[in-house]
C-alpha cells in the first residue's frame, strides 16, 4: 500500500520567519505507520517547497498513491480540503484522509466542503491512522467503518457521522517516529543557520486558557521518558545533523522532575544542541535556581505566553499570573543567559489605540530579547470563541493566522489594529537593533539576537513577515486589504442562528468524554513531587551584560 502524506501550502508570515518548521505530525504518524508494516510512505512538503495544486496534481499522478493524507490547522483547513480535491480528481479510488486539530471539532464544515474527504481522523492520530489503515489495506473500511473509533465521515446517505472517540495513548514512550521522511536540507533554523527539528516531549496542557484549544485535543496531560526522548534527540543530532529543537509541547516545564531530567540526560550526553521551548511565567518563577541548570543543558530560548498587558486581560484569558510576575519572569531568564520572548495578544473587542500604545509602553518597560504582537485569533472551538458570540461574523479561516485582525473592536477599525501592531514591531526591533543586540557581551547571545535580527530582515524585504504585501502606500496615506473571502463573511441575521442556518460551521465539542481520556483539571498529578538528586551539578548565575 502506497501513503502518500502532504503538508498543505500555507503561509502568513508568523512563525515561518524563522525558517522552514519540520511538521511533527509527519515523523509521528509516519513512523507509526511504519511500525505497522506500511513500509512505502512518502512526505511531500507543499508548504516548504511552495508547491501550487497542478504541481500537487502531478506529484500524486506520478507516485499513483492508494492513501493521500493531509494535516491542518485553522488557517490552513482550505488548503487542506483543496488536497483531497485533488487527489480525487487524480483518482476516485485513493482513499483520502484527513487529520488535524482543525477538522477535530469541525469536520462537518470539512465534510460538507470537501465532500471528497474519505475520513476525518479526530485527535491524536498514530493509533487510529494505523487501525483505519489497515482496514482500508484489507479493503473492509467502508463496511467496518462505524467500528474504528476516533474517525468522521459522510455515510451512505451523505449524512456526517463520528464514531466515538478513541482512547488516548497513555504511554506516549511507544511512539515510533521516523525523522527519515524529511527532506532535512529544507529545514534550517535561520537565527542559528543549522538543521532545525520540532519533536514532542509531552503532550496536552493541564491549563484551560480560554483563547487555546490544546488542551481539548489531546485531552489529558502525558510526558515521554526523559532518556528515550533524549535517545530520540540523539539520532536527530548524530544522523541527522540537527543543531537546533524547539519543544512541540504547550508546556514542557510543567512536570518539573521530568523536565529536569531531561535536561542533565542532555547533559551527560554532550550532544551540543540548543533548543527552545514555549512555557509559562510561573513555571519560570519556581525553577529561578535551576536556570543556570537549564542553560547548560543547551536551553537558549524562552517564550514566554505573557499573552496580555492588562490585568483585565490575563485574567480574562485564564493565565493565572500577574503583569509583575511577568516582567520578574523575563529579568530571571535574562540574568541567566537564556533569550526571553514576550507574547502579547492583541485585536479584542476592547482595543483602542490607547490600548495598543500602552501595550508598546509596557513592553518598553519589560525590555524582553523578543516581543512578538499577536492579533487575536478566535479559534471556532474555543470558550472564547463562544463568549464573543455573534461578534464572530468573517468565517475565512484562511485568515484566523495570529496576523490579520479578525474581531471589530468596538471603538477602532481592523486596519488600524494591523497598522498599530506593524508601529509596535518597527519601534521594538529599531531599539534593538540600535541600541541593545550589536552590544551584548554574551557571545553566543549576541550571535543568536543578530540572527533573529536577520530573520526579521530578511522577511521584511521580501514582504512576508507578518504578510505585510497586503499593506500599501497611495497619496501618502497607508492602505490595507485585509483580503477577506466576502462569501465567508456571515450576516448577524446568520452568526445569531448558527445552529439553524449553518450547522456545519458549529464545531462539535462533545469531542473526548471522560471515559476516553478526556481531564480537563489538573489535579491527578502531584506537580510538587520532586527529586533533587536528578541534578547532579549545578551551576553559579551569570548575569548578561548588554
Amino acid at each position: 500500500m502506497k501513503i502518500l502524506m502532504v503538508q498543505p501550502n500555507y503561509h502568513s508570515g508568523g512563525a515561518e520567519i524563522a525558517g522552514n518548521w519540520t511538521p511533527s505530525w509527519v515523523a509521528y504518524i509516519g513512523g507509526a505507520l511504519k511500525q505497522a508494516g506500511f513500509d512505502q510512505v512518502r512526505f511531500v512538503d507543499a508548504m516548504a517547497d511552495n508547491l501550487e495544486d497542478d504541481q500537487i496534481e502531478e506529484i500524486i499522478r506520478k507516485n499513483k498513491p492508494d492513501v493521500v493524507m493531509a494535516t491542518n490547522i485553522t488557517p490552513s483547513i482550505f488548503k487542506a480540503q483543496d488536497i483531497m480535491k485533488v487527489a480525487k480528481k487524480v483518482d476516485p479510488k485513493i482513499r483520502t484522509i484527513m487529520g488535524g486539530i482543525h477538522s477535530t471539532f469541525m469536520y462537518p464544515q470539512v465534510l460538507s466542503e470537501a465532500p471528497e474527504t474519505d475520513y476525518v481522523v479526530r485527535g491524536e492520530g498514530e493509533e487510529v491512522t494505523v487501525n483505519l489503515i489497515r482496514e482500508i489495506a484489507a479493503g473492509t473500511d467502508r463496511e467496518n467503518r462505524a467500528n474504528i473509533t476516533g474517525i468522521a465521515y459522510l455515510d451512505d446517505e451523505g449524512k456526517v457521522f463520528a464514531t466515538a472517540a478513541h482512547p488516548v495513548i497513555e504511554d506516549l514512550d511507544t511512539l515510533t517516529p521516523d525523522w527519515s521522511l524529511y527532506d532535512w536540507d529544507k529545514y534550517i533554523y535561520t537565527p542559528l543557520n543549522c538543521r532545525l527539528a520540532v519533536p514532542n516531549f509531552a503532550r496536552g496542557c493541564p491549563f484551560t486558557c480560554t483563547f487555546c484549544s490544546q488542551w481539548q485535543f489531546w485531552r489529558r496531560y502525558r510526558a515521554r521518558s526523559p532518556k528515550l526522548f533524549v535517545d530520540e534527540i540523539e539520532v536527530l543530532v548524530k544522523k541527522y545533523n540537527v543543531g537546533f529543537f524547539i519543544l512541540a509541547d504547550e508546556e514542557p516545564t510543567i512536570n518539573k522532575q521530568k523536565f529536569v531530567s531531561l535536561c542533565q540526560e542532555l547533559i551527560d550526553r554532550k550532544l551540543n544542541v540548543s533548543w527552545g521551548i514555549n512555557t509559562r511565567v510561573t513555571d519560570i518563577m519556581r525553577d529561578a535556581d535551576l536556570l543556570p541548570f537549564f542553560r547548560k543543558a543547551g536551553l537558549v530560548h524562552v517564550s514566554l505566553g505573557t499573552e496580555a498587558a492588562s490585568q483585565m486581560n490575563l485574567n480574562r484569558f485564564r493565565k493565572e499570573t500577574t503583569i509583575e510576575e511577568n516582567k520578574y519572569a523575563i529579568k530571571l531568564l535574562q540574568k541567566n543567559g537564556i533569550v526571553a520572548e514576550a507574547q502579547f495578544v492583541m485585536g479584542l473587542e476592547h482595543e483602542t489605540p490607547e490600548t495598543i500604545e500602552e501595550t508598546y509602553q509596557l513592553c518598553k518597560d519589560w525590555d524582553p530579547d523578543m516581543a512578538n504582537w499577536t492579533i487575536y485569533t478566535p479559534w471556532p472551538f474555543s470558550d472564547l470563541f463562544k463568549e464573543l458570540g455573534d461578534r464572530v461574523e468573517v468565517r475565512d479561516y484562511s485568515k484566523y493566522n495570529f496576523v490579520t485582525p479578525i474581531i471589530k473592536p468596538d471603538n477602532m477599525e481592523r486596519e488600524d489594529v494591523l497598522k498599530g501592531v506593524l508601529k509596535s514591531y518597527a519601534r521594538f526591533y529599531a531599539r534593538k537593533t540600535f541600541f541593545s543586540y550589536p552590544w551584548i557581551k554574551d557571545p553566543y547571545v549576541r550571535k543568536y539576537m543578530l540572527g533573529c535580527l536577520k530573520a526579521f530582515a530578511q522577511t521584511t524585504i521580501t514582504k512576508r513577515f507578518y504578510d505585510i504585501d497586503r499593506v500599501k502606500t497611495k497619496n501618502n496615506k497607508i492602505e490595507i486589504d485585509l483580503g477577506f473571502d466576502k462569501s465567508r463573511i456571515l450576516t448577524q441575521n446568520e452568526v445569531k442562528n448558527l445552529k439553524e442556518l449553518r450547522p456545519e460551521m458549529v464545531a462539535d465539542m462533545s469531542f473526548g468524554l471522560k471515559e476516553a481520556g478526556y481531564q480537563r483539571e489538573h489535579d491527578e498529578h502531584n506537580w510538587d513531587e520532586f527529586d533533587e538528586t536528578t541534578i547532579k551539578d549545578r551551576t553559579s548565575s551569570t548575569v548578561r551584560n548588554c
